[in-house]
């Protein structure tokens, strides 16, 4: 017998006159035709919006041009994908309790605080007052913004119930939207490694460790250093190397794309190298018509040329200087190496990734940490990667660039 007929027998079957009330309210249940068929779950239930109201669609008609970045990145990209993905880590599926807003509405308003580099209480006072926020959001007009407490709320179930292969299927279906969009995925990939500042006051933080017995305020932040370039004229002054206190955001990114594909995280001891086998591997799992490997000479280790040779991919990481100085007979194999064409083109894509580490800190608030801890960092750094391949995807598809001032009725 199927739910929705054992239902209806239960509800024909109520004789105890005490129980009349809990039949009408079956009897209601299944009349609306919320009863659970076989086979298949309660439907989901969301927080009704008024973007089909005369204060939605028709104002935003005249008001939103078709220009806008916001319009053109509501139409191109299927956000009920990620609703599906989301609403798992509501307790209740959005199936019983209270109905809570699409949990694609509060991905795009997180997303929001990246793209315009606000804090999430800005984010919601931005969206109030914002036209294009709104229709972006799915908004009426007249209708308040989610309240920056359900940001804080909906990071909280991604700590806990989602962790960072959440945010992996997350990226992986913006790149994988951008394949079904047309945007051009090409033969090099290059990898690369930024770093972002943990929000600590160091000095404080280590007088009250060591004054007081407390642990550390972000207990997975690591001490890392980066290697840069003395100054003076080129060939002198060697490198110094940078200190700093924080994570690593280490990326894969595809140069005609410009799009990154991967991200592993670490502390800022982890070391470049190691990362490089589990870039590749989330790689081959968008199958991307990669066949060529660049990065800098943090990378150039024996175990990684060799795993791209098994894979029957080519190396274009750059070669310390020790592969070609050294004095035995097997060091043929960089000099045909660094003879490839397939070397040199990876060599000149290089600065790709570094440029968007730039716009990324510039821009999008990667140059230091909005929370603290290593799982909060992830989520930091996903959504920074997605606002970056969601500008470019609309920029390749539709021309249209971002512009990132906030205006009061933007």
């Amino acid at each position: 017998m199927a739910s929705h007929q054992i239902i209806y027998h239960c509800v024909q079957n109520v004789k105890r006159p005490h129980s009349r009330l809990w039949k009408n309210d079956l009897q209601i249940w299944y009349n609306r035709g919320t009863s659970i068929k076989e086979g298949q779950m309660a439907r989901k239930r969301y927080k009704e919006q008024g973007s089909g109201t005369f204060f939605g669609d028709f104002l935003y008609e005249r008001t939103v041009p078709d220009s806008h970045f916001l319009r053109q990145l509501e139409g191109l990209v299927d956000w009920e994908v990620y609703a599906e993905k989301l609403v798992q880590l509501y307790r209740g599926k959005a199936q019983v309790g209270r109905p809570p807003y699409n949990p694609s509405v509060i991905l795009k308003m997180l997303l929001l605080s990246y793209l315009y580099d606000l804090s999430e209480r800005r984010t919601e006072a931005f969206v109030n007052d914002s036209l294009s926020a709104k229709y972006f959001l799915g908004l009426a007009i007249d209708e308040p913004a989610p309240d920056h407490s359900t940001l804080t709320a909906f990071k909280r179930r991604i700590v806990r119930r989602g962790g960072e292969g959440l945010l992996e299927e997350l990226l992986r279906e913006v790149v994988q939207a951008a394949q079904r969009q047309g945007v051009t995925f090409g033969s090099i990939q290059v990898v690369d490694s930024t770093h972002t500042i943990a929000n600590v006051n160091v000095a404080k933080d280590d007088r009250r460790r060591k004054g007081e017995g407390q642990p550390p305020r972000d207990e997975g932040a690591r001490w890392g250093g980066k290697r840069k370039r003395r100054g003076g004229k080129i060939g002198q002054g060697g490198r110094d190397t940078e200190y700093f206190y924080g994570y690593k955001m280490h990326n894969s990114l595809n140069a005609e794309a410009e799009m990154i594909t991967s991200i592993v995280v670490t502390g800022a001891n982890g070391p470049d190298g190691k990362q490089f086998p589990e870039l590749v591997r989330k790689d081959r799992g968008l199958g991307l018509p990669v066949e060529v490997y660049s990065a800098d000479r943090g990378y150039d280790d024996g175990e990684n040329h060799y795993l791209l040779q098994t894979l029957g991919m080519r190396s274009a990481i750059h070669l310390n200087r020790y592969r070609t100085e050294k004095k035995d007979g097997n060091k043929g194999i960089w000099f045909e190496m660094k003879e490839s064409e397939a070397y040199r083109a990876g060599q000149t894509e290089r600065y790709k990734i570094e440029r968007k580490y730039g716009e990324a800190k510039e821009y999008h608030g990667l140059r230091r940490c909005r929370y603290l801890g290593w799982m909060r960092y992830a989520i930091q750094a996903y959504l920074t990667a997605i606002v970056l391949n969601l500008k470019r995807m609309v920029k390749v598809l539709t021309g249209v660039n971002f512009r990132g001032e906030v205006m009061a009725t933007a």
